[in-house]
């Protein structure tokens, strides 16, 4: 402890005014209106920051024998909290030494002064920090972070059996901040495990949207079978990173060349990387402003830049983000092209092109004023494919939320939930070729239990469709979904203006409506707690909407169909 005291005085010698004031595990130090430090001595894993989402944000610096070991951003709060997050100090070494250095942003002073801020009485130091579901919204079958808050699917990969998603993660509080990549398992596609934060921020910048593939042939030389994680290093500008993992993607290893690939354009990220087989390399599709760029190489490291493909071709109204690029089974390519804003409903969601890639060059089949979206819904954003999926099939996973209004839905434990995963395939009307959607058969395994009315968390199949059905879903308090069939317009058409909570945000209450692409006979009804999914069964459409309902839908009105009620 004395080798600590005299760094502590060293740093804060020549500081004017000074206020310590010790707390049995810390020693607080007020240098001014906006700064102060906290020397730290616990033995304990954790230190529980106090959260307060209304105020403006602190960085916290921790520093340990003088050097800066990490940065974040948090809300922390000065009046009453509204949760709090663990500061895991753990990892800098056992002796439970730290020095963090407090950055007040904005104008904090409004709730009083520094040395009164309700987090130096708040905070804790604990070995064990509580998940424990503490949220009415969070659903049952679709994965959400433990705490925290989540956003763009990364990294999807499938091996030996596992579904391996990352995410775009924020461990320090339920709105955007400090990204790094989240960790998430399955082997069934319904229940997820947790796996921790695997690659971290650096000093290339936070860590955003990215890629992985498993490398079965060594070609980077990171070893065979070697899972291989690209990725976004955001910084002041927006570079390429890579990562490899050995144990199964569990823990990487960051590549000493990083960055691999830079570009002047300010937007310039999210890397989705896929083996071409005809060609014997690897591509690399890049989101760059509002267009898609493609690069080629054998090793992963190097990189060819091929073609562009975008300018003139769909929507245009958004930032182009999070690519993906898959060959159907009939030789045909899909491009996804996710777009924020510029939905068709407002704020983001997933537009896509069918044509050919021919390893160098993509090329739409559809006229470029077309443009084909992959849910109708307004809570289907940053939708990518797991790489490596068992007999060819395309696995998808969206962000189930919407960039309008992500930051203020009605939860604080976490904030956001994945789309249920969803197959892909393609099908042709009117002359045109459309990716189909519908829910992998693992969720449709899972609802195997007759019920006699709907749930919290239930799969409702509505069949024999009349023209003109009317669904709703609806409780005591006069809360109500509409779904309608209208077999003339051939549309189906979700309306949750009335579906409960809803005045956090004017863009929230909506009619949504999809095109049927000829007669449903058959609609699967997904609801968990605070979404419901809408599919066609063959696939022609779906509809994805967050709800806020103040007591559960125990209510279901079908006229014109015949239904059906399952359960987990």
């Amino acid at each position: 402890m004395k080798r600590f005291s005299i760094l502590l005085a060293a740093l804060l010698m020549g500081t004017g005014s000074l206020l310590a004031q010790s707390h049995q595990w810390f020693i607080r130090h007020i240098l001014s209106d906006k700064h102060a430090m906290m020397s730290v001595n616990t033995q304990k894993r954790y230190i529980l920051l106090p959260i307060e989402e209304k105020e403006n944000e602190t960085t916290i610096k921790v520093i340990k024998d003088s050097h800066s070991m990490q940065d974040i951003k948090v809300r922390l709060a000065t009046g009453k909290p509204d949760y709090f997050v663990p500061l895991d100090i753990s990892k800098f070494g056992k002796d439970g030494k730290v020095l963090l250095d407090f950055s007040f942003q904005g104008n904090y002073r409004t709730v009083g002064n520094i040395e009164d801020y309700s987090c130096w009485q708040l905070m804790k130091e604990s070995d064990t920090f509580d998940t424990t579901n503490r949220e009415a919204y969070r659903p049952v079958y679709h994965h959400t972070p433990l705490w925290g808050w989540m956003n763009d699917p990364n990294g999807l990969f499938y091996k030996d059996g596992v579904w391996n998603l990352y995410y775009q993660y924020n461990l320090y509080g339920s709105t955007w901040e400090n990204m790094t990549w989240g960790h998430a398992t399955s082997r069934d596609l319904v229940h997820w495990q947790y796996e921790g934060t695997p690659i971290e921020p650096d000093d290339l910048g936070t860590i955003f949207s990215g890629s992985a593939i498993v490398d079965s042939s060594n070609t980077a030389g990171f070893g065979k079978n070697a899972i291989v994680a690209m990725y976004t290093s955001a910084a002041e500008s927006q570079t390429q990173s890579l990562a490899y993992s050995n144990d199964g993607g569990k823990t990487f290893t960051k590549y000493s060349g990083n960055p691999t690939l830079t570009a002047k354009e300010p937007d310039f990220r999210d890397p989705k990387m896929i083996w071409n087989e005809a060609t014997k390399e690897w591509n690399l599709v890049m989101a760059t402003g509002q267009k898609m760029n493609f690069y080629s190489s054998k090793d992963l490291k190097n990189w060819k830049y091929e073609s562009s493909f975008g300018e003139g071709y769909g929507c245009h109204k958004g930032v182009w983000e999070c690519p993906d690029l898959i060959e159907m089974a009939n030789g045909k390519w899909v491009l996804f092209c996710n777009i924020n804003p510029g939905g068709p409903f407002g704020g983001s969601a997933t537009q896509y092109f069918v044509g050919q890639w021919d390893g160098h060059k993509f090329t739409c089949e559809s006229k470029p004023e077309v443009t084909k979206w992959m849910d109708y819904g307004k809570d289907h954003y940053a939708t990518v494919t797991f790489s490596g999926a068992p007999n060819g099939r395309h696995v998808a996973l969206a962000w189930m939320s919407n960039w309008q209004y992500a930051a203020v839905v009605p939860t604080h434990q976490y904030r956001s939930s994945n789309s249920v995963p969803r197959d892909l395939g393609i099908f042709t009307e009117g002359g045109e070729d459309y990716v189909s959607v519908k829910p992998s058969p693992e969720v449709l395994k899972a609802f195997n239990k007759p019920a006699a009315g709907i749930s919290e968390a239930c799969m409702v199949e509505v069949s024999r469709l009349r023209p003109n059905a009317t669904i709703e879903l609806s409780n005591g308090k006069g809360e109500r979904v509409v779904m309608r069939y209208n077999a003339s317009e051939q549309s189906f058409s979700f309306d949750r203006l009335k579906s409960g909570q809803a005045d956090f945000s004017d863009a929230f209450p909506s009619v949504t409506i999809a095109p049927t692409h000829g007669r449903v006979n058959r609609v699967l009804i997904f609801i968990d707690k605070s979404s419901i999914e809408v599919f066609d069964a063959d696939g022609k459409f779906a509809l994805t909407n967050l709800v806020f309902p103040t007591s559960p839908y125990n209510r279901l009105s079908v006229k014109g169909g015949k239904t059906k009620i399952r359960k987990m």
